[in-house]
Parts: structure tokens; C-alpha cells; sequence
């Protein structure tokens, strides 16, 4: 739902005129977007519209992005632009539902893949700084937080197990390989090779995967593993006694100011309503159904259990609101922080080129952080830059380049930033978000003392709330 504009005036039975500090309530546990709220309750994503980002000058970025969706067969993509912390710039290009006749805009949410692992990364550094675990506890064993004894017992013998650690799994460094495949996207595999009478669940998915040797000894090397993610995530559910979708939600997201980011459904049924559709790219075959129903698929709707990923992959949002979490993890004053600064450096910690920072790709010494998610159906791209700049753009097609898209992102990006970041508007849409406060001046227009009338004037963009 927009946030509609404030009549031009409104009669208010007050007893005197004056001004007054107008400060939103409590952000709502986020939920899917069915049904009306009322105006105080609006969030970032129900009020930004591509109008407010229609800005002279600009028109040469929109050829370039338009260019570049059209170049790739996206049916439509999402870009946010924030700069010290204010959102300058959200639009949304293309489709959002093609079918549905939906064009994408920036209120639209969308997968974002392996992005999700930030999210993930930042709930673990929040434990640590509660005191309730450490980087270095082991994660196996009679004294690693997943103690269960069916996980021993799916270990045996393999000693190497007992020697992750929580920072190898941050890290990809924890064993894991895909030698057997990946055993977040192989799930008809993994049903027929332990024989299965149907899709594991995350906690018999990890007694199979256990049952396997792992491909080096922890901490010695580096694998690229959603496995491991998903580990993470069974973490901080047993550590804080809650569901990881319920402890990510009251302690990282909603803290951040996000309100709209969920764990994604597996098929179009299940979606949010302000969720867009996802496509395969052209000359994509059907494939058969994750769960071994014997159905044929699109790859992007029922050829992987995308809930099941949980923090290694499931979440879904808005560049916008993305946005809003890089800045409450980035160590810039403009907005909180909800980590200390000692987390965020430790997060974004530079070691060479081959290590993986936690929950990061990638973190160079000079500031320039990236963050990339890929799988059917989406592609994002998180860019942090030294200067303070982050552009964030999520796709809602896939590619025949699959995670090599985010290449042609970074240059697309890079063209964009020459040309236009001088143009960007000085301004923060953040603010029309519930949760900031508008000054809003009540002028009288007609001095009654039976009833006054009065007009609203606040400082929020285009007057908006």
C-alpha cells in the first residue's frame, strides 16, 4: 500500500494552534503484505514509488540500466542507491510480474539469494556480543554447540569433524565440499542415496551430510559452502532457543529498520503479495521437482527447496531496505549501528585476497565491500564503496551466466557512478519510513474558537508520510 498524500487541508478540532514533534510507533514484526494498515503503520517499501526517483539529469542512468536489463533478458530488476547512510535513489525496471501486468518498482521485494548470508553472519556477531557464543567454539563434539547425539553419531570416527569452529563456517572454511554436490541444491540425490521417503528437513539433511568425510581439515583451506551457512543458522536457533527466521527478525532485521524482508516461499502460490515473479532465462529446460513428486518444473518454482536454504540463501527483499541494513552494519554515525564497532571490524577484515571476510565476500583494505547471491530465478549484488556510496541491484531473471552476472553488475555500476553519482539528490528517503520522526507544522487558516481549520506542513519528501 502507497502512503497517500495529506489532503491540503484537514479540520481539526483543536483547542489552539501551534507545532509538534509527529514520532512514528514501534516498528510491527514483519509480515506478508495482505490487507490495509493505516498511515502511521507504513513502512519504506509501501511508500517509495519510481516517481520520486524520476529526476532530471538522470535520464542517461536509466538508459544504461534499462540497456543493461534488456542486454541480459531480465524481465525486471531492482537498483538502490544510499550514500552515507541516506537512500538517494530507488527505482525499480521492467517487470515485476509480466503476467499480472506489474511493472517493478522499488517497493517490490525479491530473493536475494546468497546475500542472505550477511544477514546470517550479522546474527552470529550479535550472539557474540550478548556473550552467548564465541567465534571460536567448536561446533561438533560432546562440547560444540550442535551437541545432539545424533550428529555424533552420524560423525563416528571422523575426528576432523570436532575441530570446526563457528569463524570456519563464516569463513568457508569448514570442511565442506561439493564433492557429492551441493547438498543444499541436490536434495532428489540426497533422498535416493539415504533412501529417504521423502525432502529432509534441515536437522536429517545434517545427519546425512555428517555421515560424509569432509574434503580438507577444517581451517587449513577454503570451499565455497551453503552447508555451512545452513549450520549457522541451526547455531543461533539453539544458542538463543528461538527459530532463526524469529531470533534474525527481533534482533537484527527490525533493529535495522527492516520491516519487509521474510524467508521466501518455494513456489509463485506462495509468495507476498508485493513479491515479484521469477523467470528462467531463455532456452532454460523444465526440470524435475525438488521433492521427487516425478513433475516437471520451472527450475525457479519447485526445482529447489528455497525455504530450506533458511540463512544460506532464503531471504528475500528491497534494494531499499537492504540498503537499510548495510547502513546499520557499516560503522558510519548517521544511523545506529546495531553491532558494536569492534564486530564490524571484524566482520570486514582484510586478510589477502583468498580468504573469505565473515558474511562478506569480499573486503579490500581501502572500504570497497561486495556481496553476491545467484541461484534460478534472481541475482544480487551488494556494492560498498570506499567513498561511502552502496549500490545494491537485485534481478528478478536468471542468466545464462548464472553467478558471473554480478561481474557485468560491478562495470554497469562503475559506468554509472562516473557519469551520474554528481547528479544523485541530496536527500534521504529513509525518512518516509515509519520509525523517523517529521517536524509538522499546524497553521491556522480560519481563526475560529468553535472550529479551527488547519493545514499540514512537514519536512518529509514531497510531504509525504
Amino acid at each position: 500500500m502507497h502512503c497517500r498524500r495529506f489532503v491540503p487541508a484537514i479540520v481539526c478540532a483543536l483547542a489552539a494552534a501551534g507545532a509538534f514533534i509527529f514520532s512514528a510507533a514501534s516498528p510491527e514484526p514483519a509480515r506478508p503484505h495482505t490487507g490495509t494498515s493505516v498511515l502511521p503503520s507504513a513502512g519504506l517499501n509501501d511508500t517509495l514509488t519510481n516517481a520520486m526517483s524520476d529526476i532530471a539529469g538522470l535520464e542517461g542512468m536509466d538508459r544504461t540500466i534499462e540497456n543493461f536489463r534488456k542486454r541480459w533478458g531480465l524481465h525486471g530488476l531492482s537498483i538502490a542507491v544510499m550514500r552515507n547512510d541516506s537512500l538517494v535513489y530507488a527505482k525499480g525496471y521492467g517487470w515485476a510480474d509480466r503476467e499480472a501486468g506489474e511493472k517493478m518498482g522499488p517497493g517490490n521485494i525479491l530473493r536475494m539469494a546468497s546475500v542472505s548470508k550477511l544477514i546470517t553472519a550479522t546474527g552470529i556477531m550479535k550472539l557474540q556480543e550478548e556473550g552467548r557464543l564465541s567465534l571460536s567454539d567448536t561446533v561438533f563434539g560432546p562440547r560444540g554447540i550442535l551437541c545432539d547425539s545424533a550428529y555424533t553419531a552420524s560423525i563416528g570416527r571422523k575426528h576432523n569433524y570436532m575441530q570446526i569452529t563457528v569463524e570456519d563456517l563464516l569463513r568457508h572454511q569448514g570442511g565442506f565440499t561439493c564433492a557429492y554436490g551441493d547438498p543444499m541444491f541436490s536434495t532428489r540425490d540426497i533422498i535416493r542415496q539415504f533412501r529417504l521417503d521423502g525432502p529432509p528437513d534441515q536437522h536429517e539433511l545434517t545427519e546425512c551430510v555428517l555421515k560424509r568425510p569432509l574434503g580438507f581439515a577444517p581451517g587449513t583451506w577454503q570451499r565455497y559452502s551453503n552447508f555451512g551457512y545452513l549450520l549457522l543458522s541451526m547455531i543461533i536457533e539453539k544458542v538463543s532457543g528461538q527459530t532463526y527466521e524469529s531470533y534474525i527478525r527481533e534482533n537484527v532485521l527490525e533493529p535495522a529498520g527492516c520491516r519487509d524482508m521474510h524467508i521466501a516461499g518455494n513456489y509463485y502460490e506462495e509468495r507476498y503479495s508485493n513479491e515479484a515473479r521469477y523467470y528462467m532465462h531463455d532456452g532454460s529446460e523444465p526440470c524435475p521437482e525438488y521433492d521427487m513428486s516425478g513433475d516437471l518444473v520451472e527450475k525457479c518454482y519447485g526445482g529447489n527447496d528455497i525455504r530450506g536454504l533458511s540463512g544460506a540463501g532464503a531471504w528475500c527483499g528491497s534494494p531499499a531496505e537492504l540498503c537499510r541494513f548495510v547502513a546499520s552494519i557499516d560503522g558510519k554515525p548517521q544511523i545506529p549501528d546495531i553491532l558494536s564497532r569492534e564486530s564490524i571490524a571484524e566482520m570486514t577484515e582484510y586478510f589477502d585476497p583468498e580468504t573469505f571476510s565473515l558474511g562478506w565476500n569480499d573486503t579490500k583494505p581501502d572500504g570497497e565491500w561486495t556481496r553476491t547471491g545467484t541461484f534460478s530465478g534472481t541475482s544480487a549484488l551488494v556494492k560498498y564503496f570506499p567513498d561511502g556510496e552502496c549500490w545494491i541491484m537485485i534481478t528478478n531473471t536468471s542468466t545464462w551466466r548464472g553467478p558471473g552476472l554480478a561481474r557485468y553488475t560491478e562495470a554497469m555500476f562503475k559506468k554509472c557512478r562516473e557519469r551520474y553519482s554528481p547528479l544523485l539528490p541530496d536527500r534521504d528517503l529513509f525518512s518516509l519510513a515509519q520509525g523517523n520522526r517529521y517536524q509538522i507544522s499546524l497553521i491556522p487558516r480560519i481563526q475560529s474558537p468553535e472550529l479551527p481549520e488547519y493545514v499540514f506542513a512537514t519536512n518529509s519528501p514531497d510531504n509525504i508520510l
